[in-house]
């Protein structure tokens, strides 16, 4: 059996999704919860004029969630720690026979972070396979969704600060990890990012995600994070990583079309540098769903969007919210592929 991770523009079944539980490290006090709980509400009401949304809530919350979410939305209880579905959740994959499978990835807390607790989200991502209906493929390496981007034909793009992270894989070599993504997503062409951006590479990031840094809407072409004021840390980052991926090629032997995306204008928030990135969207059937960021730049960010995925329709959602918690709209959710 050969496994393959599809393009995110593939055809899907649905989207799934976690609902904030309390007393997490997405709200600690009831006002932060109810703001965490509206945006991601509003994230998956976006999604569902597209596609069905299923909602994984932890057990106490089913009430309050229907206060939040229209009964369209498909409740699915599991105890969580967290709600950022693209890294607790499985990774979906089909198989040459037409099946589809879910990679249960180790998770440890985005590398054993000293705020976080992973005991109950490490067991989301089995039960949301079997939820699904799909073949368990086992993993032993500590990944996350985020971490990975791929076209869908053998390329993926990871980060050398997050596969090789020594709080998560200290005695893998790159070599380790991709044979270990060549068996699970169908992998043939692995390309390493250096790291990640600086918000994100700090105590309450991931150390380096590569879904707010780099998509692959098409084959053969990249949409980048570019950060175009020299007085954020990105400026040289975005520029040294965009340098760095002009002198790759995809699992096809082409090389890329690099379409820079400018980051927002908006610069810090009230604890640093931001990360605000409209990399990180979602794209579903017949749409994409993207951040915005009320900022100048969120117009000519959608338009770069539409191009990218002609025949889409994008629809934005006000991300500030959750990018102040860590991640953004394609943090939270996690696609699963038709079959």
């Amino acid at each position: 059996m050969t496994w393959m991770m599809p393009s995110e523009t593939a055809r899907q079944e649905r989207v799934w999704m976690a609902f904030p539980p309390e007393r997490s490290s997405i709200g600690h006090t009831a006002a932060e919860t109810h703001e965490a709980r509206t945006a991601w509400a509003a994230v998956a009401h976006a999604v569902l004029e597209f596609e069905p949304v299923t909602m994984v809530v932890d057990p106490p919350d089913p009430a309050a969630a229907r206060t939040y979410l229209s009964s369209d939305i498909e409740l699915v209880e599991a105890p969580l720690d967290d709600a950022w579905m693209r890294d607790i959740g499985p990774t979906f994959v089909t198989g040459d026979d037409g099946r589809l499978g879910g990679v249960d990835w180790v998770f440890n807390g985005w590398g054993q972070q000293d705020w976080a607790t992973w005991d109950k989200d490490s067991k989301v991502g089995a039960e949301v396979v079997r939820q699904a209906g799909a073949e368990l493929i086992q993993s032993t390496m500590v990944n996350e969704g985020g971490g990975i981007q791929v076209d869908g034909l053998g390329t993926v793009l990871v980060t050398e600060t997050v596969q090789l992270d020594k709080f998560r894989n200290p005695e893998l070599s790159k070599a380790d990890v991709e044979a270990e993504l060549a068996r699970t997503i169908g992998a043939t062409q692995v390309i390493w990012l250096p790291r990640g951006l600086t918000r994100d590479s700090q105590d309450l990031g991931t150390r380096g995600h590569v879904d707010i840094v780099a998509a692959i809407p098409s084959p053969g072409v990249l949409l980048v994070h570019s950060q175009r004021n020299p007085e954020h840390p990105d400026f040289q980052v975005t520029a040294d990583i965009i340098s760095m991926l002009a002198g790759t090629r995809d699992a096809q032997g082409r090389a890329w079309e690099i379409v820079e995306v400018p980051a927002p204008e908006t610069l810090r928030d009230e604890l640093d540098w931001v990360d605000y990135s409209y990399i990180n969207h979602l794209v579903v059937n017949g749409g994409v769903i993207a951040c915005s960021f009320d900022d100048p730049a969120d117009t000519e960010a959608r338009r770069i969007l539409e191009q990218a995925y002609p025949g889409r329709k994008v629809v934005t959602v006000d991300a500030r919210p959750i990018f102040a918690r860590g991640g953004g709209i394609h943090c939270i959710t996690q696609h699963q592929p038709a079959v």
